[in-house]
């Protein structure tokens, strides 16, 4: 963490942390978009929403980079920028906690702690394309090594949600992401997620399995938030789906500009900047 991001007290970091607990309720969903820099967080936290999540692909984007290509340190003081950025809730995908092992995955713990955040997310994946997903019994170990570090005694209590990612790696085994989710959750983890579940059936299926809230990520072709919370989920995300939006709108109206040189593109940036100019801070920091 650099001397350039502020650090939370830890009281101001508890009622936040409490806050984005409170806000899960199965049936009425908490929506949680996914901001990609300072900026885009005021952004989305002076439209009204009540919590925010980093997304790892569209702060990679910012860099340059592919999604899975930043560095624990840098991952951390992003999310760090961006919960001293917002007045609620942050939480961070920490991706696959930047090691293999349950030691690793708690230092990335601590340091979710560090930066302010209200709460974390960890996945079972390995970023091994070989063999994707972690054994079930290392996986459980990795979440009960962050929950130690969420739940540590006389400090805020973080969120912890466990990710199970068989189904963003073209493992579509219901039954094993259920019992991953049921172990997560024995393990410490205090909101579950299988992102990539896009089956209404398969959904509700988690949701009874186990007995912590249950998040999912808004998918083309999915339920919508509606149907989601009818189903009794209590968070909804949108991944870097928000990151992307913004390249597509870019593309549109840089094709435009460059094919045909005229400007109805402009009305979108006049949006754009309208609501920068609400949203955004004349101070640093």
């Amino acid at each position: 963490m650099t001397a350039t991001v502020s650090r939370m007290q830890p009281e101001q970091q508890a009622r936040r942390a409490d806050t984005f607990r409170a806000l899960h309720s199965p049936g009425h969903p908490l929506i949680m978009p996914n901001p990609w820099d300072a900026g885009s967080a005021r952004l989305l936290a002076s439209l009204g929403f009540a919590a925010l999540a980093t997304t790892s692909g569209g702060f990679a984007a910012t860099l340059g980079r592919r999604d899975g290509n930043v560095t624990r340190d840098e991952a951390l003081e992003h999310a760090a920028r961006l919960a001293a950025a917002v007045d609620v809730p942050v939480s961070a995908d920490l991706e696959n906690g930047f090691g293999r092992s349950p030691a690793e995955v708690a230092l990335t713990a601590a340091g979710a702690r560090e930066a302010g955040l209200a709460g974390f997310s960890v996945e079972d994946a390995t970023g091994n394309r070989e063999r994707p997903i972690h054994d079930i019994g290392h996986a459980v170990e990795r979440v009960a090594a962050a929950a130690e570090q969420a739940h540590a005694t006389g400090l805020p209590r973080l969120v912890l949600t466990a990710r199970a990612e068989n189904h963003l790696h073209g493992r579509d085994d219901l039954a094993d992401t259920i019992a991953r989710l049921r172990a997560f959750e024995a393990a410490g983890a205090d909101v579950v997620f299988a992102p990539g579940l896009t089956a209404a059936r398969d959904i509700a299926a988690v949701v009874d399995a186990v007995g912590v809230p249950v998040s999912v990520l808004l998918l083309a072709g999915g339920p919508s938030v509606a149907e989601l919370a009818a189903l009794g989920v209590s968070r909804v995300s949108t991944g870097s789906a928000l990151a992307w939006a913004g390249y597509g709108a870019v593309v549109a109206a840089a094709q435009e500009l460059r094919d045909a040189g005229t400007t109805s593109w402009l009305a979108g940036a006049a949006t754009g900047a309208k609501a920068a100019r609400g949203a955004l801070t004349d101070q640093p920091g």
